[in-house]
Parts: C-alpha cells; structure tokens; sequence
C-alpha cells in the first residue's frame, strides 16, 4: 500500500487544478458548438464537462482533508475523506447521466434535427484531444499516489471523451439520420451512468468492508514466519481501510515453549516490519499452541 504523503498530495491538487482550469475551458467551446448547431448530445456534453470541473474540487478537497494527520476525534487519520470523495464524483455523475437521459427523449418526442457544421467538428476533436490527455494524466497520478479520487477523476476525463467521440459520430452521421443526436444523447447518459456505479462501487466496497487482497493475506503470513525458526499460525484476521493506510489485527499461535515476554518482542518485530514495510498498523493477539480450537470460523470477519 502505498503512503500519503506531500509529494503525493501536491500531485493531487496539480492534476485537480488543471482539470478545473481545462474543463471551464472545453465547456464554453462546447456549449457554444452545441447552442449553434442545435445539438443535445453537444450541449448534454458540455455539461458533463462541466461536472468534471466539480469531480476536481472534490478531489481537491479530498486530497486536504486526507493528508490531516491523526486527532483525539479520529485517531485513525482522515484517509477515509478521499473515499467519501470518490462517492460524491460518482453521484453528480449518476446525476448527469440521468439528466442527458430526460433531455434525449425529450427530443426524440418532439422529433428535433440537429444541425451540425465545421464548428461543431472542430470543437468536438478538440476535447477528444484535450480530455484523453487529462484521463492519462489522472491514471498516472493516480498509479503514483494510489488515491482512488484520482482514478475516478481520470475515468470522468475518459468518459468524457468517449462521449465526445459518440457525438462526433453523429455529426458524421446526421445528415442520414434525424434522430441520431437525440439517440447519442442516451447512449451517452447510458455510459456515464455505467462509470459513476463503477466508481461508487469501489469506494463503497472498502467503506462498508471488504476481503483482502489474497496478496496483502500472504505479505502478512511470510513477515510473520520470517521473524521466527517456529512456523506461526495466524487467524481471526480483521481488516480496517484508511485512505492510504490499512489497521489489522489478527491472532497469532506461538509454540508453547515460547515465554510471554519471548512472544511480546516478536509481535513488536512482527508490527514493525509490518508498518515500515507495507504501511500496516498491526495488532497482534498472542496465543499459545492449542488455544486456536476455541476459533469459531464463522467469527472470521473482514471490516
């Protein structure tokens, strides 16, 4: 698991900065194109561009509050503030999914044509360009950092861009087809809508509990064994996610010819390895050889 630290968090307000100061940009150009051809899809995706310019706030934001330190009313840290982020990006997505949704059979009922020209095409390369970049740098930042606000902020970009790219189909296809931008329109709210439960899924799932990585299981087990001659046993795993951070306890069998201060020391090598290495705050449970028959299985929980 990778640290929060100030290089990381400086890397999360350049990529929010820039989205916000690019994104205000591609949605005047884009609802300027979308009022003159007369287009839903164009204006639906100038707003989703707008939105995006909210998702960088909140990333902002998220990166703060996150980097503030442990205090008396939430010892754990605050890494948790970016998750909540991530849910807040996915929900005004969910939003703007159902608003081009509503717009769209609004203009299929009516039977509007778009029409487009050269300024639409223009416009709409443009931000194809310009917002597969952002998505890139998002996922870079992102695989730098580890900051799940950031990777829902680079799909934002990247459905943005796919967006675009529907809209460029349909002024491709216009001409042939009167009802091609109003049928965009929902295919796009349809892709946003995909992306904003994917990425409420995957800060739901950490928020509310989830098992671990059978990778993370497998560090913790070979630090354990690699501090003693003695093959330990551990059990009774449960897992708390903070942002950046993982807690863990779990219960760990000694020999019995180990003495309790014997055992102590090797849980605090155990803890240390554990927190320098992998960035996970480890309680140990100690137990003697045997004392595992009293586990019930079904009190295994990950939360």
């Amino acid at each position: 698991m990778k640290t929060n630290n100030v290089k990381d968090n400086k890397l999360s307000y350049v990529e929010g900065l820039s989205s916000i100061f690019l994104n205000l940009l591609l949605f005047g150009l884009k609802y300027w194109a979308g009022v003159v051809s007369g287009s839903i899809a164009i204006i639906a995706d100038a707003w989703h561009t707008l939105s995006d310019s909210l998702s960088s706030v909140f990333v902002l934001i998220g990166a703060r509050v996150s980097a503030k330190p442990p205090d008396k009313n939430h010892p754990f840290g605050h890494g948790r503030a970016e998750l909540v982020t991530a849910v807040l990006i996915g929900s005004f997505l969910a939003f703007v999914a159902y608003e081009f949704g509503r717009e769209s059979i609004s203009k299929l009922a009516q039977g509007e044509r778009a029409h487009f020209g050269m300024i639409a095409i223009i416009v709409t390369i443009i931000s194809i360009i310009i917002k597969e970049s952002m998505a890139q740098f998002a996922f870079w930042a992102y695989r730098q950092t580890g900051f799940r606000s950031l990777r829902a902020d680079g799909w934002h970009h990247r459905t943005d861009a796919l967006s675009s790219m529907l809209v460029l189909l349909g002024i491709l296809l216009g001409r042939f087809f009167w009802w091609i931008d109003a049928v965009l329109g929902l295919l796009i709210g349809l892709l946003i809508a995909y992306s904003a439960y994917e990425i409420i899924r995957d800060a739901v799932d950490p928020l509310l509990g989830q098992i671990p990585d059978a990778q993370t299981m497998s560090d913790i087990i070979d630090v354990c064994n690699k501090h003693s001659d003695e093959r330990l046993r551990a059990h009774h795993f449960h897992f708390h996610e903070y942002g950046n951070h993982l807690e863990a306890t779990f219960h760990l069998v000694f020999p019995e010819q180990f003495s309790l201060q014997q055992a102590h020391d090797l849980a605090n090598r155990i803890e240390t390895d554990l927190r320098d290495n992998f960035n996970i705050e480890a309680t140990i449970h100690m137990e003697p050889n045997g004392a595992e028959k009293d586990f019930r299985p079904e009190r295994q929980k990950i939360l």
